[in-house]
């Protein structure tokens, strides 16, 4: 096995399993819980245009049982030891998730299960029909919702032929036949490419032989993964879409972040005094406070594999949609063209660094944040490192980084609820 152990604070050991899959463990003994997430390169932007929704339903289904158990079986191992099962469906990855007491007799058992669920999957004829008409009911309410149709068409503005683009509909999600899931499982679903993260109360010898069960009889990959498409700027334009809904649901932005990204710290810290820093952002101080907008106004950057996007988001009644909107411009072209004030910056450093220890104050928060680390392969003392990076940001460097990744040109926009089509 080729081993490495990060020399900071937060000791992440990391290795490869003789399946070929990578590997991060921390060990943490204050609680007798063991914490395990395996992640796969299956998310959304793997799934075929027009089989939309393939991701997330395969997801389902590897948990409805295994070659060895029923789907009430397994939950019913599950609970006997009081583990629970855990997971989620991105757009680069999906994730799987065990905690269980450490144990023996709890762990072996709540493991073992785990290892049947992921290696062994036989997704039941009943429990797919009965998870393709759930996810068919889902997507149809979403039609129905302003903030779902906003999303969506956000981000087929951002994405366009991109496989971020992609959102289930009814008509994608009755293509899917059985054999789309199977096949998706494994040729996405395989060893090679999984990532498993242990956290808790193990040794480093029990952690290999419990990285060991769960990734044996995973499917052997094929080849190296098909290359996607890079994401090209969208052309800035906005789109009005008619809805009864009392409020207009607004959003702004584009494609703008990595995960690796060598913007990320001055976009992260510039972006908390512009939307992300609550009450005592601008974009707060001047649509909310000062004009009575919107209750809540909000900007992020979301930062994926390929260039995630940065967004703004709020909600206003309809008569006053175009003057929020503009406002909201205003902030925004004001805060590209000065980036923030000294005491902005400090203000936002302060904020951060003083909160970083509220991202790991639980083993499952510290347990997703070392999962984001091993899956985009992130420098193993990425956390040990974060301080220190926030304080190094200066003025000119959140501007650069703004200029750089926010172009006005290229914004799109969506107003949902405007009384215009």
């Amino acid at each position: 096995m080729a081993a490495s152990v990060a020399q900071a604070a937060l000791p992440i050991q990391h290795w490869t399993t003789s399946s070929g899959a990578r590997v991060y463990f921390v060990a943490s003994r204050s609680i007798p819980m063991l914490d395990i997430n395996v992640d796969f390169d299956a998310g959304g932007r793997r799934v075929a245009a027009d089989k939309a929704g393939l991701g997330g339903l395969t997801h389902t289904l590897v948990k409805a049982g295994s070659a060895a158990r029923s789907e009430e079986e397994i939950s019913r191992r599950i609970a006997d030891v009081g583990a629970q099962l855990g997971g989620s469906v991105e757009r680069d990855r999906v994730g799987f998730s065990l905690r269980t007491l450490s144990s023996e007799h709890e762990r072996a058992q709540a493991i073992a299960t785990f290892a049947e669920i992921l290696q062994a999957p036989v997704f039941p004829d009943a429990a797919f029909l009965r998870e393709k008409a759930r996810l068919v009911d889902s997507v149809k309410e979403d039609e129905t919702k302003p903030e779902a149709i906003a999303s969506k068409a956000f981000y087929r503005l951002l994405y366009a032929a991109h496989p971020y683009a992609l959102a289930p509909t009814p008509e994608t999600v009755l293509r899917i036949e059985r054999a789309d899931v199977e096949g998706f499982y494994r040729a996405n679903y395989v060893a090679e490419r999984a990532v498993v993260t242990i956290l808790g109360d193990a040794d480093r010898a029990l952690a290999e032989r419990i990285a060991e069960q769960l990734t044996a009889g995973l499917p052997r990959a094929a080849g190296a993964p098909v290359l996607l498409p890079a994401v090209v700027q969208p052309r800035g334009e906005t789109v009005r879409i008619a809805h009864p809904a009392s409020q207009s649901h607004i959003l702004l932005g584009l494609p703008a972040m990595t995960r690796n990204d060598p913007d990320y710290f001055p976009l992260l810290v510039g972006n908390y005094t512009l939307g992300g820093g609550g009450f005592v952002s601008r974009l707060m101080l001047e649509v909310r406070e000062k004009r009575g907008y919107a209750y809540s106004v909000y900007s992020y950057f979301l930062p994926l594999a390929q260039e995630g996007p940065f967004q703004i988001g709020l909600q206003t009644k309809k008569e006053q949609a175009e003057a929020a909107l503009a406002q909201v411009r205003v902030v925004l072209d004001d805060f590209l063209a000065h980036g923030p004030s000294a005491a902005e910056l400090r203000a936002a450093k302060q904020n951060l660094v003083g909160g970083f220890a509220l991202r790991i104050d639980s083993n499952r928060k510290l347990l997703e944040q070392v999962a984001l680390i091993g899956f985009y392969q992130l420098p193993l003392s990425w956390l040990d490192d974060f301080t220190a990076r926030v304080e190094k940001v200066s003025v000119e460097q959140v501007r650069a980084a703004f200029a750089r990744r926010v172009r006005p040109d290229h914004l799109v926009t969506v107003v949902v609820g405007s009384g215009e089509k």
